[in-house]
C-alpha cells in the first residue's frame, strides 16, 4: 500500500494540522507548540499536529479520572467487548496503519504489519483476559472464616512510548488497562505522532459506537515536558514509560518520590551467544534479523554476538556473505530489508559509536558508514556495520540504537554467560547450540540475568503470550502477556467471619 492511500484510509490525507489533545469523543488541537512529522524515508513533510500546553494537559487528566469513576463499574467482559471490537477495527485498517508505522517510522512494511498484528493479538489476549482476572481463596487460621484475594481497577495509566514501536506498545498497556477497568493517557514520541493520532481516530469510533465515556482513552502529544508532567501528577496511578536508561531512571525517581507506581521497559544491549556445537545457519539467521531488523532501533535488536573460538572464523565468514545480499532503501518496498535511521541524530550517534570502538581497538569486518546519493537524500540511512571488539570496550557496554553489532569471542560456556551478563542491561538474551548442558546452563538461576532467555532463536521478537521486559538498567517492568495484568490493578484482601465468635488471628486472647 502507497502512504497517500494509507494516510486516506486513517483520515489523514491533509497536511493541514491534526489534533494534539484528545479524550477520547473530542478533540481538539492543542494550545501547544506545532509538531511536524517528516518521514527519514524521504526527508518530506507527511503532516502536523498539535500539542498539549500545561492547561490542556489538566483538563484531560480530569476527564480520565471522571471516566474512571464508571468505567470502572462497566463489568470487566464488557470491556473486553470494546476491546474486540478495536481489535476488529485493526484488523480492517492493519494494511493503511502499517505503512503509516512503516513511513513516519521508517521500518520495513512488512514489520509495520507485524506491529500491528501485535496489537490485534493484545487485544484477543485482552478479551480472554476480561473473563478471568482471577484471585485466590486461602484457607484461613480461624474456624469459621474464608479468606480470598480480589483484583479492582487501579485508576488512570499514564503511558510514555518511544519511537521504535509507535503503536504496539501502546496497545500492550491500552488492551489491560482498559479490561482492568483503567483509563489511559498516552504521550507519544513526538517523532512520530501521526501515529498516535491514527490510533485515537480508530479508538475514538470504536467507543462512541459501544458508548464508552469520555475520557477512557486520551491522548497528549508534546515534547519531554509533557511526560515530567505525567510522571509528577498523584491522579496517574501507573506511569508505564518505555524508552532510554536515562529517561527511565529520570521517570521512576519522580513517581517513586510521590509514591506512585511506574512500569519501566528500557534498554537493552542484547548478547546471542553461538556455541561450537550451534546450527550456524540457524544462527546467522537469527543474528542477521536481530541486527538489521528495524535498522537496529529495537529494544532487543543483537547488539553483540559472542562466538566460541573453534567456530568464529567460519561464523564470521558465513556473516559477511548475509550482510552483503542486504538491501537497504525505501521501506514500503518490500524488496528492501532495511530503512532509514528515525533521524539525523541517530545518524550521528551510529557513526560516533563506530569511530568509539575503533578508538577503544576494535576492528571493523564490515565498515558500516553513511549512505549517500539521491536515492538516500533523506540523510538517514546507513549501512549496516560489524565490528570484532572486546567485552570490556566502553562503546561495548552501551546501548546504541543503530545496526551495529559486536563480535565477541569466548573459549568455555561459563565464559559467554559471564561476557553476557557483564553489562548494565538485562532485556534479552539468547543461545545457539545443540547440546543440553549448555542450554540448560544457560536457563539456570547461574545463566542467563536476562527478563528475555531464548535457546535456538535470536533475541528480537516477542510474542504477546509471555510477560515482556528485563533486569537491572532495562527496568524490572513486564508489559503483554503472562500476568503482567497485575501491574494495572490493587489487590485486595478479603475476610469473611460467618460464625458468631471473633477469634483473632495468631492466637491473641482478647477478653472483655
Amino acid at each position: 500500500m502507497n502512504i497517500q492511500d494509507a494516510l486516506k484510509v486513517l483520515g489523514l490525507e491533509t497536511k493541514e494540522l491534526n489534533f494534539g489533545v484528545s479524550t477520547g469523543n473530542e478533540s481538539v488541537l492543542g494550545s501547544g507548540p506545532v509538531i511536524a512529522s517528516h518521514s527519514p524515508v524521504d526527508g518530506n513533510l507527511i503532516s502536523r499536529c498539535g500539542s498539549a500546553n500545561r492547561q490542556d494537559f489538566d483538563f484531560v487528566v480530569a476527564k480520565s479520572r471522571e471516566a474512571f469513576a464508571v468505567w470502572r463499574s462497566w463489568p470487566a467482559p464488557a470491556r473486553g467487548e470494546v476491546v474486540r471490537a478495536f481489535g476488529n477495527a485493526l484488523r480492517e485498517k492493519k494494511a493503511a496503519l502499517g505503512a503509516l508505522v512503516s513511513f513516519e517510522m521508517g521500518k520495513s512494511y512488512q514489520e509495520g504489519l507485524g506491529e500491528v498484528q501485535e496489537m490485534i493479538d493484545i487485544c484477543d489476549f485482552a478479551v480472554g483476559l476480561s473473563r478471568q482476572l482471577y484471585g485466590l481463596t486461602i484457607h484461613s487460621e480461624r474456624p469459621n472464616h474464608r479468606m480470598f484475594e480480589q483484583w479492582h481497577p487501579l485508576g488512570p495509566v499514564g503511558i510514555i512510548t518511544a519511537f521504535n514501536f509507535p503503536v504496539a506498545v501502546w496497545a500492550w498497556n491500552t488492551a489491560l488497562a482498559w479490561v482492568c477497568g483503567d483509563t489511559t493517557l498516552w504521550k507519544p514520541s513526538e517523532k512520530v505522532p501521526l501515529c498516535g493520532v491514527a490510533c485515537q481516530k480508530i479508538a475514538a469510533e470504536v467507543f462512541k459506537q459501544h458508548h464508552v465515556p469520555e475520557g477512557v482513552s486520551c491522548l497528549i502529544q508534546g515534547d519531554r515536558e509533557v511526560g515530567e508532567w505525567i510522571a509528577q501528577n498523584p491522579a496517574i496511578a501507573l506511569v508505564s514509560a518505555t524508552g532510554s536508561t536515562r529517561m527511565g531512571r529520570q521517570v521512576g525517581q519522580v513517581v517513586a518520590g510521590r509514591l506512585g507506581r511506574s512500569l519501566l521497559e528500557l534498554g537493552g544491549n542484547n548478547a546471542l551467544i553461538v556455541s561450537e556445537e550451534a546450527d550456524l545457519d540457524l544462527a546467522i539467521r537469527a543474528v542477521v534479523f536481530g541486527a538489521v531488523g528495524t535498522a537496529g532501533q529495537r529494544c532487543t535488536s543483537t547488539r553483540r554476538v559472542i562466538i566460541q573460538n573453534k567456530v568464529y572464523d567460519q561464523f564470521v565468514e558465513r556473516l559477511q556473505k548475509a550482510y552483503g545480499s542486504i538491501r537497504i532503501g525505501d521501506p514500503l518496498d518490500e524488496n528492501n530489508h532495511m530503512g532509514p535511521l528515525i533521524d539525523t541524530q541517530a545518524v550521528d550517534m551510529y557513526l560516533k559509536a563506530i569511530e568509539s570502538v575503533k578508538q577503544e581497538g576494535g576492528k571493523a569486518l564490515i565498515a558500516g558508514g553513511k549512505l549517500e546519493g539521491e536515492k538516500y537524500a533523506s540523510g538517514c540511512y546507513v549501512k549496516p556495520c560489524v565490528m570484532e571488539a572486546k567485552p570490556e570496550y566502553q562503546t561495548v557496554q552501551n546501548e546504541t540504537f543503530a545496526p551495529i553489532l559486536y563480535l565477541l569471542r569466548y573459549e568455555n560456556i561459563q565464559e559467554a554467560i559471564d561476557i553476557q551478563n557483564a553489562v548494565p542491561q538485562g532485556l534479552s538474551s539468547a543461545i545457539f547450540t545443540q547440546n543440553l548442558l549448555e542450554s540448560e546452563t544457560f536457563l539456570s538461576a547461574s545463566g542467563s540475568d536476562c527478563g528475555i532467555a531464548n535457546v535456538n532463536l535470536g533475541t528480537s521478537g516477542a510474542e504477546i503470550g509471555g510477560a515482556f521486559g528485563g533486569e537491572k538498567e532495562t527496568g524490572g517492568g513486564r508489559e503483554s502477556g503472562s500476568d503482567a495484568w497485575k501491574a494495572y490493578m490493587r489487590r485486595q484482601t478479603n475476610t469473611i467471619n460467618y460464625g458468631r465468635s471473633i477469634p483473632l488471628a495468631q492466637g491473641i486472647q482478647f477478653d472483655l
